[in-house]
């Protein structure tokens, strides 16, 4: 009897672990309570392999598709069993299985039940019932071609289309057989040539892990935050946006470094030329960038005043804003007059007349109004008296009720109050300990190579990746 069910178009729902499986029945053994399927689909998958073995165990339901008998005709009796007859997978009965117990997955002693979706279609059109006629076609008449006819019409419209009709349509049974799940999977698995991304096998059904197209898959070794240390702690450490650890170093251990590097050839005018090109740089992205320095802006182009003392902090300052006068920015250079001025500072200034910048040595002749940007250069690493002269505390009177946002460059290290409320500060190679109160802490790569460090004994490895300016958080 069991061989009766062999061709016939089955689903089987083993619970939520293993699925839901559809296929032909290809075998069916009753001693070992089997039943096999060839060409199975796995929750609406092909499986890989040509036939799969189910235990009646496992099985929770079983769902007849299409029923077909050896010799073609279809099944429609109920109550007959496919592995046994007294067996755990039957049509209408329930009970214990052939091995004494009850089925896994079901504490009720009831079986696996049989639902019939529908039946095969009937092997000719004898089995119309005796009310229901071949059509007849109008106006034909009884000749020599009219049997030829009639068996025309017999084959067009003997099979009765009703009989099939009268099961209604199981549209859970037919969305099982549509897993979702799966295809999305696979959907997310495959990128727009149809090619399966790369990856290592993950979850249960070992579809491939996606990567970013910046992530590193290759395994690494651990990262060293701390790449730079110093002979002496500077009082502060500071990290940068991807976790390096910067520390500060005094001023004296900064001022080693700077003249190692110019005994080595990095000498005054190419640290000033590259530190005004940093601060410059630094200042355009405070400004607004390319939002603001555009074509469609010559009318409100941007104004900076630049408060410089007659120092070299002064020079870096004059520098930066003859890059900025370069790049149609409005500068107005603030510097005293004073009888005699450093080389540098003379050097700054003659290259400074050459643009469209203004300079004034008068508090008096800077605006009243607003500007854009305040850039500070007043203090001096060298001489300390300079913040108590009078130019010096008026100007930073003035920067200081300007309202306008300022950006200090390499500011001097002092026990008291910077006179000027900065909100970002620039440091050159290295932070110095600085009280900058809430000012945000920038640091600018000025080209010191890495041996340079070495030979003050600081161990260095440069934390600015791509950039020749970056941002210090406090550690």
């Amino acid at each position: 009897m069991a061989a009766d069910w062999l061709g016939s178009l089955v689903s089987i729902n083993c619970g939520p672990t293993l699925g839901m499986y559809q296929g032909e029945v290809s075998s069916v053994d009753q001693t070992s309570q089997t039943i096999s399927l060839r060409q199975p689909f796995h929750n609406g998958v092909r499986c890989p392999v040509p036939e799969v073995t189910f235990s009646a165990m496992d099985i929770r339901e079983l769902k007849f598709l299409d029923i077909q008998t050896q010799s073609g005709v279809s099944r429609t009796s109920a109550g007959q069993g496919i592995l046994s007859d007294s067996g755990v997978i039957s049509s209408g009965q329930s009970g214990q299985n052939s091995r004494g117990g009850y089925p896994a997955n079901n504490t009720h002693c009831t079986t696996a039940p049989i639902t019939i979706l529908r039946k095969g279609p009937p092997a000719s059109s004898s089995n119309r019932g005796p009310n229901q006629a071949t059509p007849k076609k109008n106006g034909v008449k009884n000749g020599g071609g009219g049997g030829q006819m009639r068996l025309g019409d017999d084959e067009c419209f003997g099979v009765d289309m009703d009989e099939g009709l009268d099961t209604d349509f199981d549209f859970e049974a037919n969305l099982a057989l549509f897993d979702k799940a799966a295809v999305f999977l696979q959907i997310d698995g495959t990128d727009y040539n149809g090619v399966r991304s790369r990856g290592t096998p993950g979850g249960e059904r070992g579809t491939p892990t996606r990567y970013r197209h910046d992530e590193n898959i290759l395994e690494v070794k651990p990262v060293i935050y701390r790449q730079i240390t110093v002979p002496q702690h500077g009082g502060k450490e500071y990290c940068t946006d991807s976790g390096l650890v910067v520390p500060s170093v005094s001023y004296e251990l900064h001022k080693c470094l700077l003249a190692s590097a110019e005994r080595h050839g990095l000498s005054l005018d190419r640290r000033l030329e590259m530190t005004g090109v940093c601060a410059s740089q630094m200042a355009l992205t405070l400004l607004g960038g390319p939002n603001r320095l555009t074509p469609k802006n010559n009318h409100q182009r941007p104004t900076v005043a630049l408060l410089c003392g007659p120092h070299v902090q002064g020079a870096q300052g004059i520098s930066c804003g003859r890059h900025l006068a370069n790049h149609e920015v409005e500068v107005i250079l603030f510097l005293p007059n004073f009888v005699k001025m450093q080389e540098s500072i003379t050097n700054e200034l003659s290259l400074y007349s050459k643009t469209s910048g203004k300079q004034v040595a008068s508090i008096k002749d800077l605006p009243v109004s607003p500007v854009d940007l305040v850039i500070n250069c007043l203090g001096c690493h060298e001489n300390g008296f300079l913040r108590d002269q009078a130019w010096y505390l008026a100007a930073a009177d003035w920067a200081n009720q300007n309202r306008a946002p300022v950006l200090s460059i390499d500011p001097p290290v002092s026990g008291q109050k910077q006179a000027v409320e900065a909100k970002w500060t620039l440091s050159l190679g290295l932070p110095l300990p600085i009280d900058g109160g809430e000012a945000r802490v920038y640091l600018c790569d000025i080209g010191v190579p890495k041996q340079v460090f070495q030979e003050v004994g600081i161990n260095y490895h440069s934390p600015f990746g791509c950039k020749f300016v970056i941002p210090l958080h406090s550690a």
